[in-house]
């Protein structure tokens, strides 16, 4: 092996070695949610530019021209939220496990539990997360799909999470 090999098989090994290390990293940050739920816990939530806190994603039935409906279990930790959003084609949330909340922009924040169907009507702004100190699990599905788009607003603010401000 010559000099410019064996430099190239060192930088092969150090990135190989990082992409590792940031696997490792990424396991350590995945907390199992101590609540049952009958589907599996995702990985964290590719969409946290959107979230307050920790939050795992799996989708169940992804978007396409056959079924048109995106389904997705979101696991929460305690005072993960989104931010305050909309969908223009309306969202149903079914709370699978665990305590969360649910808020629409100007109404009182609402507990929502294991069995809670929320039902969300198109262009509604509001935000959904787990509890103040308790997980929570709840199957998303999007409606009115392939016209429904997701718009996402601002953060929630802690008081309006705690529910002292709408």
């Amino acid at each position: 092996m010559n000099a410019s090999q064996r430099l190239a098989a060192a930088a092969a090994a150090v990135v190989a070695g990082s992409v590792i290390s940031a696997q490792a990293a990424d396991a350590v940050n995945v907390k199992k949610a101590p609540i049952d739920t009958i589907f599996e816990q995702g990985p964290v939530n590719p969409y946290s530019k959107f979230f307050t806190g920790t939050t795992y994603l799996t989708m169940l039935s992804n978007n396409d021209d056959v079924f048109n409906a995106p389904i997705g279990n979101v696991t929460f930790e305690p005072g993960a939220r989104t931010f305050w959003h909309k969908h223009t084609g309306g969202q149903i949330l079914l709370v699978l496990s665990g305590e969360g909340r649910y808020q629409e922009r100007g109404k009182p924040v609402q507990i929502i539990k294991k069995g809670d169907v929320v039902r969300i009507a198109p262009n509604v702004e509001h935000w959904h997360g787990g509890g103040l100190q308790t997980w929570m699990t709840h199957i998303s599905v999007e409606t009115n799909v392939p016209n429904n788009k997701s718009i996402w607003l601002d953060p929630v603010k802690d008081v309006q999470y705690e529910g002292k401000e709408q």
